[in-house]
């Protein structure tokens, strides 16, 4: 079992921001999300990068894939609409060029890894097995903007049998990122608990599509991409609500945090930390100013550590929420 290190107190006050996702200790529930921070190094001059709950760098995949062709991304009216298509070097280059420096910034990686099938998935988490400083994978089933990228999310069993075949190679606390381009979000969630996921990351991006009306041609090269930020904000937070509802495994909430308020609203809804994705190209720093915001904001809340807060959401005439599990 690998946890990442644990900071228990925030800058020696009273509130405790660490935060437990099964066997996945963080120092802190603020994380970056995989696709937007790169692999941390274009991120050094702006971010105290061993300051964050974790870092989910880049998806990898078993291969070097090129990636889509151009226009990749598009800014739209309330968020980033991107085609970039898992563009990487692959595994090994990431062992040899990217992790060495990830984990020299002191703050827990989370290997996001990508497969065209559950073999590859399995392939890659079993060459990830037994690498020093990797504190957990996140299994990214629900990249929109390749073929077959979301196949493995959207069906519950394919998603049980994808994060158990990976439990049985891998000793890492497992993350599985679910896809809200979905009909039931809580059927696959309850797919990826009987896998043995330690967390959910929820929710990877919506589909969407840019179309330039004067030439009747759509703006991405690949026609469809991933919407991200504001614009997906209230999606989000339904798919964690839902899940929430459905399984008591830990939810790590994504999709258009750029407040502070925001931060908590994911945590009253039911999530135990956040991932702040398109944030980050707005404000390069947004993930720091929000985790130096967090402390007064959930004193104002009148708790003293993360946990208490998570998923106290009031429901009109509704039982309590599930409450996370337990480290087993």
């Amino acid at each position: 079992m690998t946890n990442a290190p644990a900071e228990s107190l925030h800058d020696g006050g009273s509130i405790d921001l660490a935060v437990q996702l099964g066997r996945l200790r963080l120092p802190n529930p603020i994380l970056v999300a995989s696709g937007t921070f790169g692999y941390a190094k274009e991120m050094v001059d702006f971010v105290d990068l061993h300051r964050l709950g974790g870092i989910v760098p880049k998806t990898i995949t078993q291969r070097p894939r090129p990636g889509n062709v151009p226009w990749r991304t598009i800014e739209t009216s309330a968020g980033l609409l991107n085609s970039i298509g898992l563009d990487n070097d692959g595994v090994e280059a990431f062992l040899r060029h990217q992790l060495p420096f990830l984990l020299g910034c002191a703050a827990p990686v989370i290997v996001s890894i990508a497969g065209a099938d559950q073999r590859e998935f399995v392939q890659i988490a079993d060459r990830l097995e037994g690498v020093p400083g990797i504190a957990a994978l996140e299994l990214n089933i629900s990249c929109p903007n390749v073929s077959h990228g979301v196949d493995l999310g959207t069906d519950p069993e394919a998603c049980r049998s994808v994060v158990a075949g990976v439990r049985g190679v891998s000793r890492l606390p497992i993350l599985a990122k679910l896809t809200p381009n979905v009909t039931s979000i809580a059927d696959v969630a309850r797919g990826a608990r009987d896998g043995g996921a330690d967390a959910l990351t929820v929710i990877n991006t919506c589909q969407g599509m840019a179309v330039d009306w004067r030439r009747r041609k759509p703006l991405l090269g690949n026609v469809v991409g991933g919407l991200s930020g504001p614009a997906i904000k209230p999606i989000a937070l339904r798919c964690v609500h839902q899940v929430r509802r459905a399984v008591d495994t830990p939810i790590i909430g994504v999709g258009g945090i750029m407040t502070i308020d925001d931060v908590m609203e994911f945590l009253v809804t039911g999530a135990s930390a956040v991932q702040v994705g398109t944030a980050s190209f707005a404000e390069p720093r947004s993930s720091i100013r929000l985790l130096d915001a967090l402390p007064a904001a959930l004193a104002e809340a009148g708790v003293t550590r993360v946990a208490d807060l998570v998923g106290t959401i009031r429901l009109p005439g509704a039982a309590p929420a599930a409450t996370p599990s337990k480290p087993h």
